[in-house]
């Protein structure tokens, strides 16, 4: 293995226990032990645990390539409810990309928020980076096109409000048994969160109640993921309505 190799696979070994126990909690020697490798080859490759954790650091910040298809979609009122959803369905469903990747990028946020942050920061700050554009730009277009009431959020606002409610629900579901006490499956849920986030960022009724077609998901999600949940939820609707 080279020796770039062997550093990519330190920092996949590193990142679910930083995810577990946070940066203070983990010692080189448990990450030594977990990337098979002795702890010298670790600080031969990172002379400091702080050096390992913004490698990290940059990892997580990597948005899936298939998320990252979004951001280049024409701003629209279509693109502004295809983002909601696809924001629900990637931080609740684990769709656009590994689903292992995506909690332990969920668990890693949570443990940097009590400790210095640091990680969130960054992490929140390449998603405003790279979906704050098409966010307002289609919330400008939704505007123009009378889709919207006068009292919408400024567009960060309205795009961290949605992010918040889709995160928070995914972390009630970290521990594989939910924690909140939800009426419906996790699809009805994850639907009813879409509608709730698009009111709240002043789409008209109207528009939000309008059925939206799921299959349209399946442009940027794992051809995989669709045709399993198809296959093995029965009764599963591929349109949403109100």
């Amino acid at each position: 293995m080279d020796g770039a190799a062997r550093r990519r696979q330190i920092v996949e070994a590193a990142m679910p226990l930083f995810a577990r126990k946070g940066f203070d909690g983990v010692t080189t020697k448990e990450i030594a032990a977990a990337a098979g490798v002795s702890e010298g080859l670790v600080f031969r490759h990172f002379p400091t645990k702080s050096a390992l954790y913004q490698e990290i650091f940059q990892l997580g910040c990597l948005a899936d390539p298939d998320l990252m298809r979004l951001a280049s979609l024409p701003p629209s009122t279509d693109t502004l409810i295809l983002i909601t959803y696809a924001m629900l369905h990637h931080l609740v469903l684990g769709v656009f990309g590994k689903h292992e990747l995506i909690v332990t990028r969920q668990r890693l946020v949570l443990n940097s928020m009590i400790e210095d942050g640091e990680y969130a920061r960054i992490h929140f700050s390449e998603i405003e980076r790279q979906f704050l554009p098409v966010y307002t730009d289609s919330l400008r277009a939704a505007q123009q096109a009378g889709d919207v009431r006068s009292d919408s959020p400024a567009p960060v606002n309205g795009m961290w409000f949605g992010a918040h409610v889709a995160a928070q629900i995914a972390h009630g579901r970290l521990s594989g048994r939910g924690v909140f006490s939800y009426q419906g499956d996790i699809d009805v849920v994850v639907a009813e969160a879409a509608r709730f986030i698009l009111r709240g960022i002043g789409l008209r009724d109207e528009v939000v109640t309008a059925p939206f077609d799921l299959r349209r998901l399946a442009l940027f999600a794992d051809c995989l993921w669709w045709e399993s949940r198809n296959t093995v939820r029965t009764g599963f609707s591929d349109t949403i309505g109100p």
